[in-house]
């Protein structure tokens, strides 16, 4: 046996023990980013939530959003509100000084179908208090989402997300959801699912007092596309 084949057993050892911890480390670090990929991507933003959930009110994420339909917002909203939506788009900060009923829907959604006259109904008497209902439509077709306000009578103004950047935003992770507004802009109230009529009895007085009501679920919801 020569020096050579007596060394190569030692040398193919201190390779292996060279290259061995560093491709243990190497694992770690893609194992953490791979899991902060995960944690960033799909976990959706809670704070919101968990701000209700102590008893504060939070202001949401901003938008600047397209006016689908302006709707029928009877005298007292009109004078209020009539410059900001006249010109077919509205941001958050236009509905500073008003309390609000945001609910996000699509027309493909089916548990939506099911909440629409219910909040068309609770608009209308809603809107007498000065109270604004707001549709904000998402990942929809225009034509589609018309369709489905002409179906049902909706007379609420709407405006239209084409992605779901705004719910994600939000911390919506699915539809149908309703945030209620205080006069100062802050989420004070939040229903996951299917609102029902006494969650939205509760969630437009807590809109007028801002009195945080919390998060709560309601009826069934679809996922987001």
């Amino acid at each position: 046996m020569t020096v050579e084949d007596q060394l190569e057993p030692r040398s193919r050892f201190r390779k292996r023990r060279l290259v061995g911890p560093g491709a243990t480390v190497l694992g770690v670090l893609l194992l953490l980013v791979l899991l902060a990929y995960g944690l960033t991507t799909q976990s959706p933003e809670t704070t919101i939530d968990d701000r209700l959930a102590s008893g504060r009110p939070t202001a949401p994420a901003p938008f600047d959003l397209s006016v689908l339909e302006r709707g029928a917002l009877g005298p007292r909203l009109e004078r209020d509100l009539r410059s900001e939506l006249g010109d077919r788009r509205l941001t958050l900060g236009e509905l500073r000084g008003t309390p609000a009923v945001v609910n996000y829907w699509a027309s493909w959604c089916v548990p939506c179908r099911e909440e629409a006259p219910r909040l068309e109904s609770a608009w209308r008497q809603a809107r007498r208090q000065g109270v604004l209902f707001l549709g904000l439509n998402m990942q929809d077709i225009t034509g589609d989402a018309r369709g489905f306000l002409r179906e049902f009578g909706v007379t609420y103004p709407t405006i239209r997300d084409p992605t779901d950047a705004t719910a994600r935003a939000w911390g919506a992770t699915g539809i149908p959801e309703t945030y209620f507004l205080s006069s100062r802009g802050e989420v004070v109230g939040h229903v996951i699912g299917v609102v029902s009529e006494d969650q939205l009895r509760t969630g437009v007085a807590a809109a007028r007092t801002g009195r945080v009501v919390g998060a709560q679920g309601g009826g069934a919801r679809s996922a987001p596309r």
